[in-house]
């Protein structure tokens, strides 16, 4: 018996990285799970894999018409929803001097805006006592350089989460984040030169105690946890997945002699 039998999922950016890797999980599970993102050609390979369980739906989150489409859709398959993963998310550099408002404004948009309005828009379609699973960064804890505008709107969502929790108790919704570190996903390959990347790959053991890089499974199992019964008394909590970066800088290399 899965953890999340009879169960409808709603997991937006669902189409790559830590996405794709929780709606695997979820469908083995036992739920079925609508994805959605913007690419379509990735999207409708993320729904070959993953089967009859789940169906795809190309949606802008940040544009009103697609979010209203992407809820009409789901409604005329499911009816309702029991877990709702807002994924969508987006990461580039936004050094300060070098930065233009545009770009800065794509990243608050997508990463924070549009996860409520998601939420919002999910709201007649979640049942009482359903779950929901907000995304944060370890970037929100640890402040890198040049990360502003994607730092910023990762922290707007740890607290943001506390207000949603706040609102929808009386109804049983529960709404809990997950916090995940350095993570190999194709977004990270999509927003770095290959230096950058070669760079990040030298920094990783020294500061993540575990010495390496999650992998979205690892997230996924985290998600999995909070969307399920098994987190069934947790409410506007965080889980922090990054491997003890944030919170144990005595375990990393430069302390081991």
């Amino acid at each position: 018996m899965g953890k999340l039998d009879g169960k409808f999922a709603l997991i937006t950016g669902g189409n790559s990285g830590i996405g794709l890797a929780t709606a695997h999980l979820f469908i083995q599970e036992g739920a079925q799970v609508a994805i959605s993102g913007r690419n379509e050609k990735t999207l409708h390979s993320a729904a070959d894999s993953l089967g009859v369980r789940a169906f795809a739906i190309r949606a802008d989150v940040t544009q009103s018409a697609d979010l209203e489409r992407m809820f009409s859709e789901v409604k005329q398959r499911f009816g309702a929803l029991d877990v709702l993963f807002p994924n969508a998310g987006l990461s580039a550099p936004t050094p300060l001097g070098k930065t233009e408002r545009s770009a800065f404004e794509q990243q608050v948009q997508l990463n924070f805006i549009s996860v409520f309005f998601t939420v919002q828009g999910a709201l007649p379609l979640l049942r009482d006592g359903a779950s929901i699973v907000l995304i944060s960064s370890l970037t929100s804890r640890i402040g890198p350089p040049g990360t502003s505008a994607y730092a910023g709107s990762k922290a707007a969502i740890r607290v943001m989460a506390k207000c949603l929790a706040s609102e929808l108790s009386p109804r049983g919704i529960r709404v809990n984040v997950v916090t995940p570190g350095y993570t190999r996903t194709p977004l990270w390959e999509r927003t770095r030169t290959p230096e950058q990347i070669a760079a990040a790959d030298a920094l990783v053991p020294k500061i993540v105690p575990l010495g390496r890089w999650a992998e979205p499974e690892e997230i996924a199992r985290a998600v999995l946890f909070l969307a399920s019964s098994d987190s069934s008394y947790i409410q506007g909590d965080e889980i922090v997945i990054d491997g003890g970066t944030s919170n144990l800088p005595a375990g990393t290399r430069a302390f081991r002699g």
